[in-house]
């Protein structure tokens, strides 16, 4: 008797001990969730270890004090009928401003700018508390007095990113996600009740799953996108796995099996296939973690969390409740549907379709084949790219601040770069590169205005990057930097020079990801054929496995870039169900 059919016999005889230490976890996982996951997840991704960005970061942290006159957030206010002098104009900005200090969340603003047609002014703000108070004061006084208020920065973006992110996971998972799920489960079982109990599991597994990566949460901050990831595969899987067993149990009980001897069935086929799944799931998702980005190790905890999870569910609580209800899982028939349930009509859609096709084998692998193949083709179109302000929805409060900065003052950025150069910055030679490199910045249209501080040792070199931190004028202009503004400016001057900033952050976590992509499907496709092996004994099946996984990831990635043909974020999960 292996290991579990003998968890699916105990935990069906001995439900409630069963389902009582499930709700235990649940009880303790929903208090984990609110105790340590709101204000330790980010939305920021970065790359681990040493880039050049974080090279820069330290030396500014370590040799400037706070740069008092940094702006973190921008506000761009525009009149189609006043101009900047006027008294309309410069009432309505005291009015603002007013508005904005009793938030408490400025700590200096001051005008930056304003534009050509003298219709709007830019507005620089150094914030000392959250954004959420100052964007509420924005909101407020846009469309007042015919005045356009808008606002955009690190702050907005991240307010915008979060509240994305739960507007997704509500609309996409809970919303469209479960209830289209439990219709194809309840059309596929024919019965409500067997289509409601693999929804239970994979609420379940999340559930528990969340306060498992809570605990992580409060030592290392994760990117609130695992939280999107966690649900999904939650979702997926409780869902997979329910249905290899409930299926067999009903299988075993048409065959006139005892209840719980139908349960012991299962659990010693269709858990045990749960069981080498789920290993082959949680290993093969390891490859994540070698991934230097924080973003990519938090994906990979919420999918590795959930599928452990979602493996002891269905090898104990499903047995448990399937105890409990026995043949009642059938309750609430379908008409039509559900009449054939248990009996030798169950299946038999599906078991016309694999005869067909084992009745021409050759000719289905090699259409079945071709249509993969051609699903996969618009892959070779696919741009790996990070999210940015660019990317997001227009109804967003950053997204139409860009939008007005990019319209008015195109040059202006509250992400600048941000150059150290370390060595002997007060000599003639290195004073005269940086008078090189100020002027050749100022010469290229993409960057804007620079300012120049020293410190001990070390001179900081601020400039503005024009547009989306992360789009590809931004990067390609950071990247050009670093190769050739650079290192022609302080050519023979014997100092060192790091470019960092968040433009610079996001080139070096873009070239990480694409980097690291080979090593990863390598060690995910090798080490799944290795289990696989050892698991069916034959190195044919595990190939297959492998081939047929690869054509369905492709397939998949490839209808994504024909849908939405447009840059996708580095973050895209790089395995397939095995």
């Amino acid at each position: 008797m292996g290991v579990t059919e003998r968890l699916a016999r105990a935990s069906s005889r001995h439900p409630w001990r069963s389902l009582g230490a499930w709700l235990g976890a649940i009880v303790v996982g929903l208090a984990l969730s609110i105790l340590f996951l709101p204000g330790n997840l980010t939305t920021e991704g970065h790359v681990t270890g040493n880039p050049q960005s974080k090279q820069a970061e330290r030396l500014f942290e370590q040799r400037f004090p706070p740069d008092r006159n940094a702006v973190d957030e921008l506000i761009v206010v525009r009149s189609p009928k006043q101009t900047v002098a006027t008294p309309e104009f410069t009432g309505f900005l005291r009015s603002l401003r007013d508005q904005a200090q009793a938030t408490g969340v400025v700590a200096r603003a001051s005008r930056l700018q304003v534009s050509r047609d003298r219709h709007a002014v830019l507005i620089g703000v150094q914030r000392r508390a959250d954004v959420d108070r100052l964007v509420d004061v924005v909101e407020r006084n846009d469309g007042r007095e015919g005045f356009s208020v808008v606002m955009t920065g690190q702050g907005t973006l991240d307010k915008d990113f979060n509240e994305l992110s739960q507007h997704d996971l509500k609309s996409g998972e809970l919303q469209v996600g479960l209830p289209a799920a439990l219709v194809i489960l309840v059309l596929v079982f024919g019965a409500v009740v067997a289509g409601l109990v693999p929804l239970l599991m994979a609420i379940v597994s999340i559930i528990v799953a969340l306060g498992l990566c809570a605990i992580v949460a409060a030592t290392l901050s994760l990117s609130v996108f695992f939280v999107n990831m966690l649900t999904g595969m939650g979702l997926a899987l409780g869902i997979d796995y329910s249905l290899f067993v409930v299926s067999r149990y009903r299988e075993e009980r048409g065959r006139a099996r005892a209840e719980l001897d139908a349960i012991a069935a299962a659990g010693a086929t269709a858990s045990r296939a749960v069981l080498f799944s789920g290993t082959v799931f949680v290993i093969a998702l390891t490859g994540m973690l070698l991934v230097p980005s924080n973003i990519m190790k938090s994906l990979a905890v919420g999918a590795i969390a959930v599928g452990i999870v979602s493996v002891l569910a269905a090898l104990t609580l499903l047995p448990a409740l399937l105890g409990l209800l026995g043949d009642r899982v059938n309750a609430l028939r379908l008409p039509w549907i559900g009449r054939g349930i248990g009996g030798e009509q169950e299946g038999r859609f599906w078991g016309a379709v694999v005869h067909a096709v084992m009745r021409r084998p050759v000719v289905s692998l090699i259409a079945f084949t071709a249509l993969l193949l051609a699903a996969v083709v618009p892959i070779y179109g696919l741009t790996l790219g990070a999210s940015g302000v660019s990317t997001l929805p227009n109804r967003l409060e950053s997204k139409q601040g860009f939008e007005a900065i990019n319209r008015d003052f195109r040059q202006a950025s509250a992400s600048p770069a941000l150059i150290a150069v370390e060595g002997n910055v007060r000599s003639p030679r290195v004073q005269a590169a940086i008078g090189r490199l100020r002027q050749d910045l100022a010469r290229d249209p993409v960057f804007g205005r620079s300012d120049v501080r020293f410190g001990n040792g070390v001179a900081a070199i601020g400039v503005n990057v024009a547009g989306d931190k992360t789009g590809s004028r931004a990067l390609d202009a950071v990247r050009h930097l670093r190769s050739d503004v650079v290192p022609q400016a302080f050519r023979d001057t014997g100092v060192r020079v790091v470019v960092g900033g968040d433009t610079a952050d996001n080139v070096d976590f873009i070239d990480a990801m694409n980097a690291w992509l080979p090593n990863v499907f390598v060690f995910v496709l090798g080490l799944s054929f290795l289990l696989l092996t050892l698991v069916f004994r034959s190195v044919v099946i595990a190939a297959t496995s492998i081939v047929l996984n690869l054509l369905s990831v492709g397939a998949a990635y490839g209808l994504v870039v024909l849908v939405l043909p447009t840059a996708l974020p580095t973050t895209l999960p790089m395995s397939g169900g095995m």
